[in-house]
């Protein structure tokens, strides 16, 4: 039997909170940020909320949970139908190269044409090779770059900024 062929890919439940944790820990410590508790427990409590656009999907090899994929539904300027932002994806560093993230993936792809979804999309790092190395399997990416403003960052500028700009 091959690994794949063991992967049960589940909706979560109240009982994963601990493994999902250990591998939220694992998931922020490579991307290097800290995560403030409260807003983890948020990101739990909205996963488990059926009324949240919030939602994961939780990767289980040999009775242990493997990896996560935490996903948001949400309308779209371009599309009829929702898009599914695939905004977390993460595979327990002992446990890769088992063909988990790609069942993570294939299964986001299988509900998306299930229940009508126009389109499944996400980023990652420029220098995660070894995700893009994934992700090219299924598409090349596109040519957009990204911009972000935390907004407990933002100062709101004066006129003369603006103009200066633009």
């Amino acid at each position: 039997m091959s690994d794949a062929a063991e992967i049960l890919i589940r909706d979560p439940d109240p009982r994963d909170e601990a493994a999902w944790r250990r591998l939220w820990s694992g998931y922020t410590k490579f991307y290097q940020v800290d995560v403030p508790k409260a807003v983890t427990a948020l990101t739990w409590s909205r996963i488990l909320d059926p009324d949240s656009p919030v939602f994961a999907r939780i990767a289980e090899m040999g009775g242990d949970i493997a990896g996560f994929a935490i996903s948001t539904l949400h309308p779209s300027t371009w599309t009829a139908g929702p898009n599914c932002y695939l905004e977390d994806l993460f595979v327990d560093q002992n446990m890769r190269a088992r063909g988990i993230g790609r069942a993570l993936i294939d299964d986001l792809l299988h509900l998306a044409k299930k229940k009508g979804w126009d389109r499944l999309y996400w980023h990652t790092d420029a220098g995660n090779e070894t995700a893009r190395a994934l992700y090219d399997r299924y598409t090349k990416a596109d040519s957009f770059v990204r911009y972000r403003i935390p907004l407990s960052d933002y100062i709101e500028w004066g006129n003369s900024d603006r103009e200066a700009i633009g």
